[in-house]
């Protein structure tokens, strides 16, 4: 199932679109949204697979919201960014649309084939990112097991970080939880947060898997600190740390909620 969100700032395209995407066979649309500000946030609330992203809208539009898209990216702070796919009235942006990356770019009215034709091209796009991540992930698990048989990767061990000249000495077995941020990593242990230059999917191999799960591309978290589990409206699951953090469970990391509940779950996870 695709899932998608609908930006344009006239009303009236937003629902001929939604009737449209109605009958592309395993879409869903998850949300819409009138301008590019409402279109950010509702990325960051509901995760889409794509957006659907009309270009002339007042304030920010479609080429802004791509850029700020880039940029949220490479903090690694949200989850997938969504593939775009671009829905104008004017043909003569199509060549700076495709420039940014757009999967496809659709012009006003838009026709239900045309629109079929976009949707597949997403549907493969994320066929592709998928098994690239499976893949990535399965030569991470490789690596660990051969430098484990070298006895290079002492599991919950510890960590040397800096912070403020100074170097400090973090036992791995206590900390709460990891979040990716671009080339670092935020590592929380109690109160305090230490910025630490190591990418997520090398520092996740030094974690007891016992007691630390990677639950979305850019979060590591304790299983002991996992208060609760959500589904979201939406589709999808949030973790609630005991400190009330929530943090996304990613589309490729889903299996991960079945494994934290286990067989104590009471209803269907």
């Amino acid at each position: 199932m695709i899932r998608l969100l609908i930006c344009d700032d006239e009303p009236l395209a937003v629902e001929r679109l939604r009737d449209l995407v109605g009958r592309v066979e395993g879409t869903d649309v998850v949300g819409t949204a009138t301008d590019g500000r409402s279109a950010l946030a509702a990325v960051a609330e509901l995760s889409p697979d794509a957006l659907l992203l009309d270009i002339e809208m007042p304030a920010l539009d479609g080429f802004d919201v791509v850029e700020a898209l880039a940029k949220q990216a490479g903090t690694a702070a949200g989850g997938e960014s969504p593939l775009i796919v671009f829905v104008t009235a004017y043909p003569q942006f199509a060549a700076h649309a495709f420039e940014t990356g757009a999967i496809d770019f659709l012009t006003k009215p838009v026709r239900l084939a045309r629109l079929d034709t976009a949707l597949e091209r997403v549907r493969r796009a994320l066929d592709e990112r998928e098994s690239h991540a499976r893949l990535a992930d399965l030569a991470r698990q490789i690596e660990a097991l051969r430098a484990e048989r070298r006895g290079e990767v002492g599991l919950a061990g510890h960590l040397w970080v800096q912070r403020r000249g100074e170097n400090l000495r973090i036992d791995l077995a206590q900390v709460d939880r990891v979040q990716s941020e671009g080339e670092y990593v935020r590592i929380h242990h109690g109160e305090a947060s230490y910025l630490h230059r190591e990418p997520i999917s090398s520092l996740i191999d030094r974690f007891d898997p016992a007691r630390f799960v990677r639950i979305h591309r850019s979060h590591i978290v304790n299983r002991d600190r996992v208060a609760s589990i959500r589904r979201r409206p939406a589709g999808g699951y949030t973790i609630v740390t005991d400190a009330g953090e929530l943090l996304p469970v990613g589309r490729n990391y889903r299996a991960v909620v079945r494994s934290l509940v286990g067989k104590d779950a009471g209803g269907d996870v």
